[in-house]
This record gives C-alpha cells, structure tokens and sequence, in this order.
C-alpha cells in the first residue's frame, strides 16, 4: 500500500493524481487551503477505493507550519512514500507589473514556498521516498505574457536540479513536472487550442513519471520539444515575437 502526501490537494490536477492512487487503494494526506474542499475530494476518493484519505488546512505562504504538517503526515500516514507539491496560482502579469507588492506574494505562492517545502522534505523522507513537484515549461524560459509566474518556476526547477543531485544515492528520487497548457479552472479564461491537455491525461502522465522515478516530466510528452525550439532562439530573436 502507497502512502501519499499531496499539498495542494485542491487544483485540478492534483485531485485527478489522487484519483488515480485512490484506485490502487493507497492511503492519503490531502492538504491545501479550504477544509470543506479537502473533505469533499477526500469523501470522493474513499467511495474511489482509497484505503484511508486524511485532511490537513494549510496555507502554504505560513512557512512555520510546514513542520507541523510533514509530521502530521508521517504519523497518520506512517510514513510517506510520495509526496506530490501542487500548489500554484497564476498571477495577471499586467497587475504584477503594476505592483511590487503584489509580485513578491506570488512569488512566495509559486516559488519560496515551495523551495521551503522541499528543504524540509529533503530531511525529513526515507530511502525509496520521491519527492513530485509540479514546475511548468513556463520556467523554462521568460515570456512577457507571465514572466512573474515564470521566473518563480524557474526559481523552482533549478531548485529541484540542484536537490536532485545533492540527493542521488541517497534513494529519494526528485521528480521536476513541467506541465504544459492545462483546461483547468485556473485557466478558464483562456482560448482553448490544441495544445491543451486534460487533467486527467496530465495525471496520468505524471504518475507514471513517478513510478519510473524519473527526474524531469514534461506532460504531455510533446512540450519537450516544443521547448527545445523556444529554449534555443537566440535571445535579440525571442524579444522581438510575442508567445
């Protein structure tokens, strides 16, 4: 039986990965923000087949509680065997722009408190333990359109390369999702193409990156070379063309 910790238990993709360990009757930690939220998925995934489901409120920008919850989670739990971070929000770029302030707390959102999470998980999980973190192709390179939220994922897959390494032999695997475009209620504003994925089709992909412990993800599979080309224009071109 898995056991399987999940911060930001709330986003759309999270809860389909839950879904999917639910079916292979795993135990689970769900934590995030809105109690009610967490028990209703929690509810859902019990009816799924999950062996045992368990809620944690949490505000992952309160960094002095993250202690409190990575032990909550080892004795409920009885240890953990994956942790997925799924957090995330995606800031108006425009706003950002407009507000230092602002820039800042949603850079703590989608970077620090991550990077924070991580510290700590690194120190506190076993030999066999992976470590899942949901980045985005938009780390990989700066756009004009959301280079805030951009540069804080940025922030993190460096991050996590670095943690990955430190890491090795250690028998904890650090895993760097880097989804795409995602039809979630995050990005329901936005024109639906064909570059857009599910969230199931995302987590389907990234438990199976999990079972094969790899390093890096990139769900669907195409967006690694889609980033390829775009990493690679050389830096006077990219200025010029809006993506």
């Amino acid at each position: 039986m898995q056991r399987i910790l999940i911060i930001g238990a709330t986003s759309a993709i999270a809860e389909h990965v839950a879904r999917r360990y639910a079916r292979r009757a795993a135990r689970l930690m769900l934590v995030g923000r809105n109690p009610d939220r967490l028990q209703a998925i929690a509810d859902d995934l019990r009816v799924r087949g999950a062996e045992g489901v368990h809620v944690h409120a949490m505000d992952v920008n309160d960094l002095t509680a993250h202690e409190r919850m990575v032990e909550a989670a080892q004795q409920t739990l009885g240890g953990i065997d994956v942790v997925l971070i799924a957090h995330g929000t995606l800031p108006d770029q425009a706003a950002c722009n407009a507000s230092v302030g602002l820039s800042l707390r949603e850079f703590a959102t989608n970077g620090t408190s991550t990077i924070a999470l991580c510290a700590l998980l690194a120190q506190k999980l076993q030999r066999g333990a992976t470590l899942a973190v949901i980045s985005s192709v938009a780390g990989d390179r700066g756009r004009a359109s959301n280079f805030l939220y951009g540069s804080a994922k940025a922030a993190v897959t460096a991050y996590l390369s670095g943690l990955g390494q430190h890491l090795h032999g250690s028998g904890i695997n650090v895993l760097t999702i880097k989804p795409g475009f995602v039809d979630t209620p995050m990005t329901a504003a936005f024109r639906k193409g064909l570059l857009w994925a599910r969230p199931d089709a995302v987590a389907r992909g990234i438990v199976h990156a999990i079972d094969r412990r790899k390093a890096v993800a990139y769900v669907p599979g195409f967006w690694w070379a889609i980033m390829q080309v775009i990493r690679h224009i050389p830096e006077p071109v990219f200025r010029r063309i809006r993506l």
